[in-house]
């Protein structure tokens, strides 16, 4: 990538800044050998992903197979950023890091009970900027 191109690797800690920025990402798991993706409002607890979910398919497959990828991407001004985060995920069950994590700002889009805290701890983080415009011409079309 040169300078001025349109796509910028961000940093570590940029990459970081951008996803606690926003409050709705996808979670990617495999279930029965099938990968699925469940969209979640999560919010950030240090240099971890945490968000809250009730007991059925995402909290099972997460005990079966604890190794998740996690996504969250926005835009505005002209600009757009993408985030993949790796690592695994796991339930937390310890009553003071439940009473601690009670006090984060997360809420859900949806009024049903999630009563079970997950962690993703990260392994690894990636991201991306993007400056949008106008596509580049096809050096074959002959419209122009």
């Amino acid at each position: 990538m040169t300078s001025d191109s349109p796509i910028r690797k961000l940093s570590e800690d940029d990459a970081w800044e951008a996803l606690g920025g926003t409050t709705v990402g996808r979670l990617a798991t495999v279930i029965d050998r099938q990968p699925d993706i469940f969209p979640v409002n999560f919010t950030l607890d240090g240099r971890s992903i945490v968000f809250k979910t009730a007991a059925g398919t995402k909290l099972l497959q997460l005990t079966a197979n604890a190794t998740v990828a996690f996504e969250a991407d926005g835009w505005a001004n002209g600009e757009g950023w993408s985030v993949v985060a790796k690592g695994r995920a796991h339930a937390v069950e310890e009553t003071d890091e439940l009473d601690r994590l009670e006090g984060l700002p997360l809420r859900s889009w949806v009024p049903t009970v999630k009563t079970h805290h997950i962690r993703i701890n990260v392994d690894e983080i990636n991201g991306r900027r993007f400056t949008f415009g106008d596509e580049p011409a096809d050096e074959f079309d002959t419209a122009s």
